[in-house]
């Protein structure tokens, strides 16, 4: 396909602005993407914010965005899986596919991952991508390409829940219910835990936590968290423990609501990258730590999900945003946190 395309670059910190650029050819094995949604994650913020995460630093001009959904509108002449006309879902990270981690199936963990949005690898605030094909994940009829952009973070949500061994018959806590939280939670009740109780300090989202289906929330601004979660299990304390704030009063208080043996995951990233925790209860607890670096071979059960009805993904939406308000939607995003869950840019539909 000739042509230009529209794509929202990052001029500086705290700056967002447009530039032409020429619409990307598909190589063999890739498809062109017709993007129609693209989700605001909290990375994409952080960077927009300060310019960098860790040794991660923004080069203006830089496209943000790693959440993609579209149509395909070309193929490759290697592609026999998609065709023109299929909505996916687009899986961001493109692995060497050699290196150990690779080999043993452990993708996500690739020293040489190229990853949408991740400097200095551009990412999707753009009209067109081309994309491998074997990272672009057909969607059924009943799912929409905004439930498609939404896979990416659906899809740590259930890496969460799988490294605590999520199950039927246990009794978990999700700290923090921002996007990641709120997947993780609904991740959690797919898997088959029917008591799942979130914990956060904004209303709004503890409201959006109940009505996707938190059996009961904390405000840990209003109460003590540990004591509810004693109520809450009769005295025993919880079974897992998914942390999704990185604040370093959410991750103490994970270990001090686990019953012993218990299992903690932690997902959110402090804001220093360092924490410091009461290790002795852990030891005495003999509790397990697990962490989770994105996620993989997730997308197809995060599609499944979403499709047979165990996972509301549409329901963590709370404002979506053309590609011309692209300024807005960053501020609004920050300056908004308590009132926005998620943030959507509409590119094209």
């Amino acid at each position: 396909m000739e042509g230009k395309m529209k794509t929202a670059v990052m001029l500086e910190i705290g700056k967002m602005g447009f530039e032409e650029r020429d619409i990307p050819t598909p190589k063999d094995d890739e498809v062109l993407v017709k993007l129609e949604y693209v989700g605001i994650c909290g990375s994409d913020l952080h960077y927009y914010e300060s310019g960098a995460i860790g040794d991660f630093i923004v080069k203006p001009p830089f496209v943000l965005g790693h959440e993609p959904g579209g149509t395909v509108v070309e193929v490759g002449k290697n592609v026999t899986h998609l065709k023109v006309g299929d909505r996916v879902a687009l899986e961001p990270g493109k692995t060497c596919g050699h290196c150990e981690f690779c080999k043993e199936g452990k993708y996500n963990l690739c020293p040489d991952v190229e990853f949408f949005a991740t400097p200095p690898v551009d990412g999707v605030f753009q009209e067109y991508v081309a994309h491998e094909a074997g990272l672009c994940f057909k969607l059924p009829d009943n799912v929409s390409t905004l439930e498609g952009a939404l896979i990416e973070p659906l899809a740590v949500g259930f890496h969460a829940a799988i490294q605590g061994d999520a199950h039927l018959g246990q009794k978990a806590v999700v700290m923090g219910a921002g996007c990641i939280g709120l997947v993780s939670m609904m991740a959690l009740k797919a898997r088959g835990v029917t008591e799942v109780y979130v914990v956060d300090i904004m209303e709004k989202r503890l409201e959006k936590a109940l009505e996707l289906g938190a059996i009961g929330v904390i405000n840990g601004a209003k109460e003590d968290v540990a004591a509810r979660i004693k109520e809450l299990t009769a005295g025993k304390g919880a079974d897992l423990v998914i942390e999704t704030a990185g604040s370093e009063i959410t991750t103490r208080q994970a270990i001090q609501i686990t019953k012993k043996g218990a299992t903690i995951v932690l997902v959110g990233y402090s804001k220093t990258g360092e924490v410091t925790l009461p290790m002795s209860i852990a030891l005495d607890k003999e509790l397990t730590f697990k962490t989770v670096f994105r996620y993989r071979h997730i997308y197809p059960m995060a599609i499944d999900a979403v499709a047979s009805g165990k996972v509301n993904l549409k329901g963590i939406v709370t404002d979506i945003f053309d590609l011309d308000d692209v300024q807005k939607a960053m501020d609004y995003s920050i300056h908004n946190k308590a009132e926005i869950v998620k943030g959507v840019i509409k590119i094209h539909g």
